[in-house]
C-alpha cells in the first residue's frame, strides 16, 4: 500500500504558498505543541509506571530552567524556519517516494546518523572549555525533571538542529520520513530524562539507548554520550 502522493502534494503546495509571518506563527505553535506534549508524556508515564525512581527524587523544576525551556522552544522555532528558508531556495528537497519500505529505511538510516553526528557532538559538548560554556547548565541536573530535555544552551539546540539539516541538504529524504523522525527524537529525549526506566532491561543487550543508558550519563558524565542507542559508545569505549 502507497500513500496518496496527489494529497500529499497538495500540502506540500500549500505549504510552499505560505507568507513568511505565517511561517513564523506555523513554526512557533507547532514547536508550542511538541513542548507541551513532551511535557505531557513525562507526567503520564510519571504518574502511571510502577518502577522505582532511578534517583530519589526528581530535580527541583525552577523559574530559571522554565524560561531556559521556553528559550528551547524559540531556537526549535528558529531552526525550523531556517530548514524552510533552505527548502524555497532548493537547498533542501524532499521526496514524495512514500513505499513503506523506504520510508522505514529512510527512518533508520536518520536515527543512525543522527546518533553518530550527535555522539560527537555531545562529546565535544564536554571538552573542558565547551563544557563551562554550554553544557554544563545541563548537568546540573544530575538528576531529572519535565524540564530537563528542553534545558539546554541556544548553541546547543541550534547545534544539534543545524546537523540534522545538513543531513537534509545532502540527500532528499521524504516528508513522512522526516515527520516520524523528529516525533521519535522527541520521544525518545522525554523518555531518556524520565527518572524511571521506561524499557525493559533485556532492552540493553540490544544496543538501545534506554533511560538508564541516559541517567549513567547524568551521574557519570564520561560516559554514554549515544542518544538513541550505544553502538557509538561501545564501539568508542565510553559505554558503561
Amino acid at each position: 500500500m502507497n500513500f496518496n502522493e496527489t494529497e500529499l502534494s497538495g500540502y506540500l503546495h500549500l505549504f510552499w504558498q505560505f507568507s513568511w509571518p505565517q511561517w513564523i506563527m506555523f513554526s512557533l505553535v507547532i514547536n508550542i505543541f511538541l513542548y507541551l506534549f513532551s511535557i505531557g508524556i513525562y507526567l503520564f508515564i510519571d504518574k502511571t509506571c510502577r518502577k522505582s525512581k532511578l534517583q530519589k527524587q526528581d530535580h527541583p523544576v525552577t523559574k530559571a530552567d522554565f524560561y531556559l525551556s521556553l528559550l528551547t522552544v524559540f531556537c526549535n522555532t528558529l531552526v525550523m524556519l531556517i530548514g524552510v528558508f533552505l527548502w524555497k531556495n532548493g537547498w533542501i528537497k524532499v521526496e514524495n517516494i512514500l513505499s513503506p519500505g523506504t520510508i522505514v529505511l529512510e527512518v533508520m538510516a536518520l536515527l543512525l546518523l543522527m546518533d553518530l553526528l550527535m555522539y560527537f557532538f555531545h562529546y565535544a559538548a564536554h571538552l573542558p572549555f565547551v563544557y563551562k560554556l554550554l553544557h554544563g547548565k545541563h548537568h546540573e541536573h544530575v538528576s531529572t525533571n519535565y524540564l530537563s530535555l528542553f534545558v539546554l544552551h541556544p548553541f546547543e539546540t541550534i547545534g544539534f538542529g543545524m546537523m540534522m539539516l545538513i543531513l537534509l541538504m545532502a540527500y532528499d529524504f521524504s516528508v513522512i520520513s522526516i515527520s516520524i523522525y523528529l516525533l521519535i527524537n522527541l520521544i525518545w529525549g522525554t523518555i531518556g530524562h524520565l527518572n524511571r526506566e521506561f524499557f525493559p532491561a533485556s532492552f540493553d543487550k540490544f544496543f538501545v539507548g534506554t533511560t538508564r543508558f541516559h541517567n549513567q550519563h547524568h551521574l557519570e558524565e564520561t560516559k554514554n554520550f549515544g542518544f538513541y542507542t550505544s553502538i557509538w559508545d561501545r564501539l568508542f569505549r565510553t559505554y558503561k
